[in-house]
């Protein structure tokens, strides 16, 4: 790895002008791309790239995207700058993207020893998440730009049937509700109200939070960003908020886990700010809640199949033989009203 990395450091020197740059070591989180930081002595940057063993047609496509939505964002977001991107697969095999370095850590169930009030800090970590969701929702289609992400029409449908018929045509367990929750979805589906950009995978450990202030820094992980219903971002974020959920422990517990403390502001607070924000109805976020769950029911699931065709081994697949229908319970009591 050694030499990739000396590779990528000649790279920004040639092309970023900096001198001496090295390999500072590997970041954690996101589960595709690999996140590396690197510096010389004034300047500091994240590369993200595909692992060297999922390079295929398709695997670049991510990162491209994250490229293209840095950009977009730029100024109007809070989201790392771009610095570079290069995709001349003679430097390393594979495209990479260079981004700013922003300070601050990805937050799951323990807060930074600054926070002085932990219920304080959390309620207005949450309360930011919302604030900056709003920013990424006031991006409204067709702004410029984003016709190159995707398009409105029928998004939510085109969501239900890409994963029922993932899941009927991949299946190595009986998930009857998940059937059931689908014809639900596809019955029920209210429709799309001024489409926006949507990060497409946002919870608290998709940011980064100030180490001293319980602020957002800046949003990451933007490689899901599409064109679609803003109604799903924000209730995929909820979704994990509180602990107003069908099983113990929750599906995915550790995900803003400290959100789950007494004293903490509920769902219906956050929605309601996101709402105010927004300008938006929060009518059918049910129907959003429900479908943000099931939808994510259905992608983790592909990892439980390898898991049990013995192509993955790792704590994380294994536990979706739990995980997954405790997010489908969640959907179903969504589904009811009751979120």
């Amino acid at each position: 790895m050694s030499d990739v990395h000396d590779k990528i450091c000649n790279w920004l020197n040639l092309h970023l002008g900096w001198h001496g740059t090295r390999f500072m070591g590997a970041l954690s989180g996101g589960n595709s791309n690999l996140t590396w930081r690197f510096g010389d002595e004034h300047n500091v940057c994240v590369v993200r790239t595909p692992p060297a063993e999922s390079i295929s047609s398709n695997s670049a496509r991510g990162i491209e995207r994250e490229s293209k939505v840095l950009n977009l964002v730029a100024g109007r977001v809070k989201a790392p700058k771009i610095y570079g991107w290069c995709d001349d697969l003679s430097v390393i095999g594979r495209p990479f993207l260079v981004q700013e370095w922003v300070d601050g850590v990805s937050i799951t169930d323990v807060l930074p020893s600054h926070y002085s009030d932990p219920v304080k800090a959390t309620n207005l970590l949450g309360e930011d998440l919302m604030r900056q969701l709003a920013a990424v929702h006031s991006i409204e289609w067709p702004a410029e730009g984003l016709e190159t992400l995707g398009r409105p029409d029928n998004f939510v449908v085109r969501q239900i049937d890409r994963w029922t018929k993932v899941r009927s045509d991949t299946a190595v367990r009986e998930l009857p509700l998940f059937f059931e929750l689908s014809s639900w979805l596809t019955n029920n589906r209210p429709e799309t109200e001024r489409p926006a950009l949507i990060h497409g995978d946002y919870h608290l450990d998709n940011t980064l939070a100030d180490l001293h202030e319980p602020r957002i820094n800046a949003i990451i992980d933007w490689e899901l960003a599409t064109v679609g219903d803003p109604g799903m971002d924000v209730a995929l974020a909820l979704l994990f908020w509180g602990d107003n959920r069908s099983s113990a422990p929750p599906a995915f517990g550790q995900l803003q886990a400290i959100s789950r403390a007494p004293g903490v502001v509920d769902r219906h607070h956050l929605a309601a700010l996101w709402a105010d924000l927004t300008g938006r109805s929060l009518q059918h976020m049910n129907y959003y809640i429900a479908l943000a769950s099931w939808r994510l029911a259905g992608i983790v699931e592909g990892a439980y199949c390898l898991y049990e065709q013995g192509k993955v081994q790792s704590e994380y697949a294994s536990a979706l033989e739990y995980n997954v229908p405790a997010l489908l319970r969640d959907a179903e009591r969504a589904a009811s009203g009751d979120w």
